[in-house]
């Protein structure tokens, strides 16, 4: 656990950050019981905006559901292991990609399939 510190605190920091954002992009949406604008043209581009603020709180959530699965590795012991080959993954992609669950070798066959 003390060889991953440095990169379980950037995990920890990252995933608060995410739960602020996605509460702001919850606070920011429109709901649903709300009147639409008359103006058509407005209601168009309030619903585009709807649709964004959803894509970038969804894109949010996943990246939570990563953080948070990579501090459960990360609390069992098992984390930095490939979990499709078992091999370990490198220091340097777990520093760049650190909810990474896969070794390069495996990552690259997975975007290929």
């Amino acid at each position: 656990m003390k060889k991953y510190a440095a990169i379980r605190q950037q995990l920890l920091i990252r995933r608060e950050a995410l739960n602020k954002r996605i509460n702001q992009l919850s606070n920011s949406a429109r709901h649903i019981d709300e009147p639409l604008t008359a103006d058509f043209a407005e209601q168009a581009v309030e619903r585009q905006n709807d649709e964004v603020l959803e894509a970038l709180g969804e894109a949010g959530r996943q990246e939570l559901i990563q953080i948070n699965y990579a501090l459960a590795h990360l609390e069992a012991g098992d984390y930095g292991i490939c979990d499709s080959c078992g091999a370990t993954i490198p220091p340097a992609r777990l520093e760049v990609l650190p909810f990474s669950d896969l070794c390069v070798t495996c990552a690259e066959k997975q975007a290929i399939d």
